[in-house]
């Protein structure tokens, strides 16, 4: 176990002014029936960065985004958003987000469904614009049920920045994109905060949270077990990866020393180890034909596997 989990946390803002607190959860606590989704927790988001907030299925994601969002209130605790309630009709003015929760009316064309979500804002983003932050400009006149999955989801996306929010809670953006329009949404998210808009992003894709997040925060069974930097997050994940190409078995590899997971990658197999070199020597003298080495430092991946590893359902990530 690593000590303390609960009590990691790293400077924010180092090299840089500190910047403007948007929204914050202060001893939030939220129950359904017997079920505890939050536990007193606490995080901030600061205007211009991407926070993003990590952890498995039912880790209590979901729920924290709904009281931002003012959809639910806290049991105990406070939410604050722009200084006040996120149900305060002028912070939801402030406000745009993409949730896998909703239907969207299949029968409207994508250009008419912009138009529609511009007009519950008072300083919306030109069609147009939207059209092209979302790479839907050769789609504006399609139906949204004869959309792709992809398609869907970019749809989505342009109906959550439509309204020039401030504030952009995103809920698994990437899902179903292809590489290209993965690509395209990124960018986009790194203009936006360019502009000193805010963002939180749920994702499973951890190559996501590492290429936008300035900051993240991991949650397990409701509570935050830690929260910094990219960097600081990984640094917590001691160690290195070797790739290979071996006639060993699953069992045999665990039994070495210093191999702390294994898992098959197509032909090859994943090994994480504390110490590569040890173990590379045990490897090669247990199969003189192993080939294909490939090693690698740990990255975020074992980093939130090593936080979250007390969880019996822990879920394998991207």
């Amino acid at each position: 176990m690593i000590p303390n989990l609960a009590k990691i946390q790293t400077p924010r803002y180092e090299s840089q002014r500190e910047r403007t607190l948007v929204a914050s959860l202060e001893n939030a606590s939220k129950n359904y029936g017997s079920l505890r989704a939050l536990r007193n927790v606490n995080f901030s988001l600061s205007a211009g960065e991407v926070l993003a907030l990590l952890g498995p299925n039912g880790a209590g994601k979901t729920t924290a985004v709904k009281l931002f969002l003012g959809l639910i209130e806290p049991d105990s605790g406070k939410t604050q958003v722009f200084g006040g309630n996120p149900r305060n009709p002028e912070n939801r003015m402030r406000t745009g987000a993409m949730l896998q929760v909703g239907k969207v009316p299949e029968t409207l064309r994508v250009g008419e469904h912009i138009d529609l979500f511009s007009t519950y804002y008072a300083n919306p983003m030109p069609l147009n614009e939207v059209l092209v932050a979302a790479g839907l400009q050769k789609l504006r006149d399609r139906k949204f049920g004869d959309l792709s999955g992809g398609e869907r989801q970019r749809t989505l996306f342009a109906l959550a920045i439509c309204g020039n929010p401030d504030l952009l809670f995103l809920d698994e953006p990437s899902v179903g994109l292809d590489v290209e329009a993965r690509r395209i949404l990124w960018k986009e998210i790194r203009r936006l905060v360019d502009r000193g808009k805010t963002v939180l992003l749920t994702t499973h894709y951890l190559q996501e949270a590492e290429a936008l997040a300035d900051h993240i925060a991991v949650i397990n069974k409701g509570e935050i077990i830690a929260e910094g930097t990219p960097a600081a997050i990984k640094a917590l994940a001691s160690g290195k990866r070797i790739r290979c190409i071996t006639m060993l078995n699953e069992t045999t590899l665990l039994q070495i020393p210093g191999v702390t997971d294994v898992r098959q990658d197509r032909e090859a197999v994943e090994i994480h180890v504390r110490e590569a070199e040890t173990v590379i020597r045990t490897l090669l003298e247990l199969d003189p034909s192993l080939s294909g080495l490939e090693i690698t430092t740990a990255g975020l991946e074992e980093a939130f596997l090593t936080l979250t590893q007390e969880n019996e359902t822990s879920t394998r990530y991207h």
